[in-house]
């Protein structure tokens, strides 16, 4: 309950907090923002809620829309990491002990073209010749009645996939995202998401993949298979709704790890570009003036604190609530 409540009160805060301030969050207060004597941001007034901030904008506005960028980077992020996670856990986990599946020629063939043309120059001819080079050997492969060619090797999806996790496991996953961000030319609020979405679904992967294998073996698993029932009817039917609680409860503690991220990005100046407000660059930005004027650091610290507090709270009691016997 306390997790959701800073959550909801977190949500309200980006919604309203910039229609409740009407201040341009962009615009510099040389009236206002200043100490005269000084020349330092103003404090905490009734003029500026939380401050100013080094350049004299209104804190409390830019926090608001910085909640904003983060909470949309943040689930966005969390929700590509737990999808790719459950889809590489969950058919990993299906057919762990088994002597795996068989990959048609046409897809090899498709995914061959699409990695040579990406390579050469990342054209966006990439997906209409993975198209037309699939077509093309799966028609020659039917026409001429080449079983093997249309049925192609057999591969051990377990071995493979989990392999693939192990890879990018050992890659320091902080080290490898800001390696991507600094090789971007320009960030965006979406080049941020794809980034962490796709760098972040690796140990969840794992999770989902051992929930798979305790699901699997249940007796009416074990039924539809006896009565011949279709792989992906098992999966959809049996495998998904018995992991839907695990869904939950890691995408909400997923959300605190990429806003915790974000910042962290935004910290280091391979996050969104300024002069769009993120928690991280309000962080940078008040680091140099934070013992005259404390403020300019304490606000966006609490914000991110009470944020990744938050989510981490609501899933502790997700977890509790919908797997009693992890509790």
């Amino acid at each position: 309950m306390v997790g959701s409540a800073i959550v909801l009160g977190l949500a309200a805060f980006a919604l309203f907090g910039p229609l409740l301030s009407g201040k341009d969050p962009y615009a510099s207060d040389f009236v206002h923002g200043v100490l005269p004597d000084t020349g330092l941001p103003a404090p905490p007034s009734g003029a500026f809620v939380l401050g100013a901030d080094r350049l004299f904008r209104d804190q409390f506005v830019r926090l608001a829309v910085g909640a904003r960028l983060s909470l949309l980077i943040a689930l966005s992020a969390a929700a590509l990491a737990n999808v790719l996670g459950a889809a590489v856990g969950i058919l990993a986990g299906y057919y762990e002990g088994t002597d795996g599946v068989r990959l048609p020629w046409p897809f090899l063939t498709s995914l061959a073209f699409a990695f040579l043309l990406i390579v050469a120059q990342g054209h966006w001819l990439a997906p209409v010749a993975t198209l037309v080079a699939g077509a093309l050997v799966g028609v020659f492969a039917v026409k001429r009645k080449i079983a093997w060619l249309a049925r192609g090797p057999q591969l051990n999806l377990d071995i493979a996939l989990m392999r693939l996790v192990d890879v990018g496991l050992c890659f320091p996953f902080l080290l490898l995202v800001m390696a991507i961000g600094a090789a971007l030319e320009r960030t965006t609020a979406i080049s941020v998401f794809v980034v962490l979405g796709l760098t972040g679904w690796l140990g969840a992967a794992r999770i989902f993949r051992a929930k798979t294998l305790q699901v699997r073996h249940l007796e009416y698993v074990q039924a539809s298979r006896a009565l011949g029932q279709s792989t992906p009817w098992i999966l959809i039917r049996h495998i998904l709704p018995n992991l839907s609680g695990t869904f939950i409860v890691l995408s909400s503690s997923a959300v605190a790890q990429m806003i915790l991220y974000e910042s962290m990005l935004s910290y280091l100046g391979v996050g969104v570009a300024p002069p769009t407000p993120t928690w991280g660059h309000m962080l940078f930005q008040g680091q140099d003036i934070y013992a005259a004027a404390p403020w300019v650091v304490l606000a966006p610290a609490a914000a991110i604190l009470a944020a990744v507090f938050g989510f981490n709270l609501l899933g502790e009691g997700l977890r509790d609530a919908l797997d009693p016997r992890e509790s």
